[in-house]
């Protein structure tokens, strides 16, 4: 099999659309694969919507899912004489021609055609018009498509799809002000840059027939096509932010890990089998055109958590902590302090269970994070009754002489609770508001590990003053 090359080739007119991150994310997984290339190029050539700001959008959000492409970022803008160098040369090749057809006649015919009940598919009578008759005026370069038979796509997700001819207009490739169109532009560049397999959205399929032309008038090679099907939202309705979030930052700032994204993403119509939890090397491994659906995904955010969730527990806490750190920055909260950062280092390993998302984790790390005095909620300020601060006075003086080990840390509790008649459950209530200021948090052990032994006397202490 020659190499692949794949490519993402957004417009820069917004956001980067999670429906855009998920073809991004399969023609990445495709040619990562297959030790190929995954190329970038920013279709800028709707230079009213194209903004910097919005280039700059979509090369944070792929930073951020982790996809990583090869060589430098390609302008079509930039390309706009090679473009309009290949319409010149299908003129040449008597595969185009030159329309002087004003917009006025355009329009007329089609009102003609409609009040005919007839195609309102532009016929234009520059055709086949010799170079003699050609008159002084402005005028736009035409493809010369077929008007008799079909145009077939191959499709690796769609199958085998049928166009016909008789349907498919004469393109327009080169406007009369000598611009490239995009429909030209984008064969030109997937030409130029070598790319293999065409892996975009299917609502291009029927760009396909027309784009196909251009590759088979100047006799290049077509590349595989895949289609994939639109992202709807919950209600099988297309996605739009009345579902919620549709950009993909915004899912960084709600503090999804890229690890749980990108697992949950290649699961978003594509299937291996019944793996739902996977990591970035299966992935890679397994992924195929043929596991991809035809019918659209449903966007489903109880399992983007369930397997967020899965991610937050398996990734290794030195890899964990610079992410918690970039979801702070991207959700605009403050910053860590160095001890803050020490401490949830420290914390990790009993926090990142069962933790859905970053907040959630940052939630059940609050113990670490906070500094004294230990404020409690209402609900954790009802544990600290006279009589539990009666027995917390007596805990921790034993605590202070404690070997700071989790079995003599509960060996020392279990002993307090013993002397009045308790179980640890109750003793466990009190300890947890004055570590915590909560009722519910990680084992009142871990957090005495994490905190220390100075701290957790302190807390004690402040508690039951």
């Amino acid at each position: 099999m020659s190499d692949v090359v794949t490519r993402f080739a957004p417009s820069p007119t917004g956001y980067l659309h999670i429906g855009g991150a998920r073809t991004a994310l399969f023609n990445w997984l495709y040619a990562r694969g297959r030790g190929g290339k995954f190329l970038l190029r920013i279709e800028d050539t709707d230079r009213e919507r194209s903004t910097p700001e919005a280039t700059d959008a979509i090369l944070r959000g792929l930073k951020w899912l982790g996809l990583d492409w090869d060589g430098d970022v390609v302008s079509q803008f930039d390309g706009r004489e090679r473009h309009a160098e290949v319409a010149r040369e299908m003129l040449a090749r008597g595969h185009a021609y030159k329309c002087f057809s004003t917009p006025q006649e355009i329009e007329a015919f089609r009102e003609k055609a409609r009040a005919e009940g007839r195609s309102t598919l532009f016929l234009s009578p520059w055709r086949d018009a010799g170079p003699a008759t050609h008159p002084d005026a402005p005028f736009v370069i035409r493809l010369k498509a077929p008007r008799e038979g079909q145009t077939v796509i191959e499709d690796a997700v769609q199958g085998t799809v049928t166009f016909r001819n008789d349907q498919l207009d004469d393109m327009v490739c080169l406007r009369s002000d000598g611009t490239p169109t995009y429909m030209l532009a984008v064969v030109v560049d997937d030409h130029d840059m070598g790319v293999t397999h065409v892996i975009r959205g299917d609502d291009h399929l029927n760009n396909a027939a027309r784009q196909v032309q251009v590759y088979r008038a100047m006799d290049w090679a077509e590349p595989a096509w895949a289609h994939i099907p639109l992202i709807h939202g919950p209600d099988g309705k297309k996605l739009s932010k009345r579902h919620g979030a549709v950009g993909l930052e915004e899912y960084q700032a709600m503090g999804y890990p890229a690890a749980g994204m990108r697992n949950y993403l290649t699961r978003l119509g594509w299937a291996h089998g019944d793996a739902e939890f996977f990591t970035d090397e299966q992935a890679k491994e397994w992924f195929d055109l043929a596991g991809i659906g035809r019918a659209p995904a449903r966007l489903d955010f109880k399992k983007l958590e369930n397997l967020s969730g899965q991610h937050i527990a398996a990734t290794p806490d030195a890899e964990l902590l610079p992410e918690i750190e970039a979801f702070l920055a991207a959700a605009g909260q403050p910053i860590l302090s160095q001890a803050q950062k020490d401490g949830l280092s420290r914390a990790l390993y009993c926090v990142k269970d069962r933790a859905k998302t970053f907040p959630e984790l940052i939630d059940k790390a609050r113990f670490v994070l906070a500094t004294r005095p230990i404020d409690p909620d209402e609900k954790a300020g009802k544990a600290l009754d006279p009589v539990s601060r009666g027995i917390l006075a007596e805990l921790t003086p034993q605590l202070q002489n404690a070997s700071w080990e989790r079995e003599m840390l509960e060996a020392s509790v279990a002993k307090v609770a013993e002397a009045h008649g308790i179980g640890l459950g109750k003793i466990a209530g009190p300890i947890r508001a004055a570590l915590a200021g909560r009722t519910v948090s990680p084992s009142i052990f871990d957090m005495m590990l994490v905190i220390g032994r100075d701290e957790t006397i302190a807390r004690l202490k402040d508690a039951t003053a």
